[in-house]
């Protein structure tokens, strides 16, 4: 028997099949689709997955049912060339002539045997064979059909949905574009008819209806998460196993990064390649990191006072939470559900995700991949729509036991008040942010120049660690403010696709209306309009790289974030460094800051006393899937990335012993 677990349900399951079965206490035992009950002596039952009946390893809920026999395969003449290779392989490690019906074990087969034989079909055929296949198919027989069918894909797990399919980007491009509850897309409860635009932001073109998911739908994708984490594969799976399925993930985008970017593209106005550097090729890279931590998540143990004249031991378990309802924005919609749900699902739990209203379509996509890779039905959910609705339906749901939100500081308070009032729910939150970016006057000035255009200009300043306001240091400003004008002037605006655009389409219209006002606003309380400041005329939400000069401190730009591509920069004198660190830190934000300066002593010390979450020091952007992320103040609490962030879905249990 293996993967045997305590049964904590009705017994008999509904839909059980019974057994007989006298060598057992009571003489039965129950098959149902999560495997075989089996009486213990102590009048408790316990589940178990597979057993192994004489030499082959069967799925337990197939006991007491009759063997099924297949047809007899047809074979081409190179399929028979690959049965011949394989009976030579099994020939070599049993040293015996091989039949049909010749068992590998019965013939003297081991274990380590076992790993030869896959290995050496993988070898010689090009098959991905597993060491279970050989245990499921200990026959010669057995195991040349299985080959054969694996050859012809016949092994392989399909997804069923209704497709969009675009010719886009030089290829044909295929994706769901309904709810993805329990393994399944499907519409909203509400019906077909529910459904909303998602909209192509450099031509402003629908490309698809997206249904409008309710408060039942809310409801659904819940149940189906918390019946997979309380009973479902996901919990009775290994740590290691769970990681194997993440890899797979991972590996599967890794397939499909080149749709992936394109989806992320024409759905968000991101620029092709660097959807397919950074929107897609960092959700790849935290979904193995995050992997790889799966089975190294450990408790310790804890020296306490013995209660003399016995002793005592305490340990420290470290477990998952339960259903978490992630929340996540427009501006990585991928990366953003990445670096969220891949700490989550690596700590075993469950979720029920809400894209951004305006950018759905690359997480229907990654639900699609997340069958392939064996995720198992209701791990993941994902429901569309309105987040006044599903956003309040998840936050207020009973049993949803962690939220985990990025959007604005204005929603991100009601997220956190809505989660206190409903069952005090575990909740971190990645906010809003207005960083600061210090040039001194030591500082290398063509690199500077080059990391604060990136620094507020990277994906279109949909950025919630852009650089929102710009200090230079008065004896190099003037200088300093031509060259960022004329490294400005080089960005190629223009279809996201082409591979010479730097700089696309703002996300979606009101967004682009609230950059209008935004300089409006600047100008109109002393700022100067340097370069840009106006949407272009040209089709599409097209806004250019912005520069603001003379920002006084009590002005608009100076302490609102635009979230768009818009510089705002300041001076400073060159010898006030505690002055430009104490305007720096005038803000109710904390989630980022730069620094530039060739100095070592002042840079350590100026990072020191900067209030954020992440500084930068003679670069910015560099973020990474091994370093935490996350704000200070204003801008949220809680971490993604790193080893820390598997501590937001994640509960410590205390157990204490006396022996």
């Amino acid at each position: 028997m293996f993967g045997s677990t305590r049964w904590q349900g009705p017994v008999p399951p509904p839909s059980a099949r019974e057994v007989e079965a006298p060598q057992v206490p009571g003489g039965k035992v129950y098959a149902h689709e999560g495997g075989l009950l089996l009486p213990g002596s102590d009048g408790k039952w316990v589940n178990v997955t597979t057993l192994k009946v004489g030499s082959k390893t069967i799925p337990a809920h197939k006991y007491g049912l009759a063997e099924e026999k297949g047809e007899k395969l047809v074979l081409t003449p190179e399929e028979e060339k690959v049965v011949a290779a394989v009976r030579k392989i099994w020939e070599a490690i049993l040293k015996m002539p091989v039949e049909e019906e010749t068992d590998f074990f019965e013939s003297g087969g081991t274990s380590a045997d076992v790993t030869r034989l896959v290995e050496e079909i993988k070898f010689h055929t090009k098959v991905e064979l597993d060491n279970t296949d050989i245990y499921m198919a200990p026959k010669f027989g057995e195991n040349a059909d299985a080959v054969i069918k694996k050859m012809r894909g016949g092994d392989k797990i399909t997804v069923e949905y209704d497709p969009i399919i675009m010719n886009v980007n030089g290829m044909e491009l295929k994706f769901p574009h309904e709810l993805f509850i329990d393994g399944k897309f499907q519409p909203s409860s509400s019906g077909r008819q529910m459904t909303y635009d998602t909209i192509n932001p450099s031509d402003e073109t629908v490309i698809c209806k997206i249904p409008k998911a309710n408060v039942d739908d809310v409801n659904r994708a819940v149940a189906a998460a918390k019946a997979a984490f309380e009973t479902g594969e996901w919990r009775k799976m290994s740590a290691r196993e769970r990681g194997k399925r993440l890899y797979k993930l991972a590996d599967l985008m890794e397939e499909h990064k080149e749709e992936l970017a394109t989806l992320e593209s024409i759905d968000s106005g991101a620029v092709y390649t660097l959807a397919l550097k950074t929107h897609v090729g960092m959700s790849i890279d935290v979904w193995r990191y995050m992997a790889g931590w799966c089975d190294k998540i450990e408790g310790s143990t804890i020296p306490i006072s013995n209660a003399r004249p016995n002793f005592n031991l305490t340990i420290t378990k470290r477990e998952p939470i339960g259903v978490v309802g992630l929340i996540t924005p427009w501006n990585y919609p991928l990366m953003m559900l990445s670096w969220k749900m891949s700490a989550c699902l690596a700590a075993g739990n469950t979720v029920v995700h809400k894209p951004a209203q305006v950018t759905p379509l690359t997480a229907l996509k990654f639900a699609e991949l997340s069958v392939l890779a064996g995720i198992p039905n209701g791990v993941i959910n994902i429901v569309t729509g309105s987040g006044g609705e599903i956003g309040q339906a998840l936050t207020d749901h009973p049993h949803v036991r962690k939220i985990g939100f990025t959007g604005s500081t204005e929603i991100g308070a009601q997220v956190m008040a809505s989660c206190a009032r409903s069952n005090i729910k575990k909740v971190s939150l990645e906010l809003g942010g207005k960083s600061p970016l210090i040039i001194f006057p030591d500082c290398d000035i063509d690199r500077a120049i080059k990391q604060t255009c990136n620094a507020v200009f990277f994906n279109k300043g949909e950025n919630c660690i852009a650089a929102g306001r710009i200090f230079v240091a008065n004896s190099i400003h003037d200088s300093f403010l031509k060259k960022l004008v004329e490294e400005t002037k080089k960005y190629v605006i223009g279809d996201p696709l082409d591979r010479s655009t730097a700089h696309g389409p703002q996300n979606h219209k009101a967004h682009l209306d609230k950059l209008v006002e935004y300089v409006q606003k600047s100008v109109a309380g002393g700022a100067k309009v340097v370069l840009g400041g106006e949407r272009l005329p040209r089709k599409g939400l097209f806004f250019p790289p912005t520069i603001l000069a003379e920002v006084d401190d009590d002005n608009f730009a100076a302490i609102e974030e635009s979230f768009g591509p818009i510089m705002c920069v300041s001076r400073f004198d060159d010898d006030d460094i505690d002055g430009v660190i104490r305007r720096a830190n005038k803000t109710e934000f904390g989630l980022a800051a730069g620094v530039f300066s060739k100095d070592v002593s002042k840079v350590l010390r100026v990072s020191d006393r900067l209030q954020a979450g992440t500084v930068f020091v003679n670069t910015y952007q560099k973020t990474d899937v091994a370093a935490p992320f996350g704000g200070f103040k204003q801008s949220g609490f809680g971490k993604d990335l790193g080893q820390e962030a598997l501590n937001e879905y994640l509960q410590t249990k205390t157990v204490t012993f006396e022996y």
